[in-house]
C-alpha cells in the first residue's frame, strides 16, 4: 500500500469509497452515522469532496495496482467542535474499503497523519466520529486517541478524540 497526496481528480474516488461505506452501513443497520443515501447523490456531498481535492489535505491509500484502499482528509476541526488547548492538525473525513476490510488501511492513514501532524511540528491530532457507535469509538482509541469532547449537531451525537503527537 502506499498512501499520495490527492488532487481535484480523486473527488470521484472520496465519493465512490463514501458511497460503498454506507451500503455497508445501511445492511448493518447503522443508518444513524451517515444517512441511507449516497454520497453522490448529494450535491452538497459532492461540494465538500471537491473542496477536499483541492484543500491540499486529502491523502489517498492505493494498492500496487492504483486502486483506491481508502482517503484520509487532515485539515481544521469543524465549527461545531471546540477549539483545541494547543495547535492542532484535524482529521476532517477518513474512510476506507470496505472490501478490503482488516488490512489495517484505516490505521495506516492514521500514522500518516500523526506523522504529518510531527513533520508539522504540531502537538496535537483530533478527530471525531459517530458516538452512537461504540466499536468505532473503540477503534480510534486502539489507535491511540482519547476522548476529549462530546457535540451534537442537528440530532447528530459526536465523539471528539485527541492524540498528544
Amino acid at each position: 500500500m502506499r498512501i499520495r497526496r490527492g488532487a481535484a481528480v480523486d473527488a470521484g474516488t472520496v465519493l465512490a469509497l463514501f458511497d460503498e461505506a454506507v451500503e455497508w452501513l445501511v445492511t448493518r443497520g447503522q443508518t444513524g452515522q451517515w444517512g441511507t443515501e449516497p454520497f453522490s447523490a448529494s450535491e452538497k456531498r459532492v461540494a465538500v469532496a471537491t473542496e477536499w481535492g483541492t484543500g491540499g489535505g486529502l491523502r489517498v491509500a492505493e494498492d500496487e495496482d492504483g486502486q483506491a484502499l481508502g482517503v484520509i482528509v487532515l485539515g481544521a476541526r469543524p465549527a461545531w467542535v471546540s477549539p483545541a488547548p494547543s495547535p492542532e492538525l484535524y482529521v476532517e473525513a477518513l474512510v476506507s474499503s470496505r472490501r478490503h476490510a482488516g488490512k489495517d488501511i484505516g490505521g495506516e492513514l492514521i500514522r500518516r497523519a500523526v506523522a504529518e501532524t510531527r513533520t508539522a511540528g504540531l502537538p496535537l491530532l483530533r478527530v471525531d466520529c459517530w458516538r452512537d457507535a461504540p466499536s468505532l469509538v473503540q477503534w480510534y482509541e486502539r489507535q491511540g486517541f482519547r476522548r476529549s469532547g462530546t457535540f451534537e449537531v442537528n440530532g447528530w451525537r459526536g465523539q471528539v478524540l485527541s492524540m498528544k503527537v
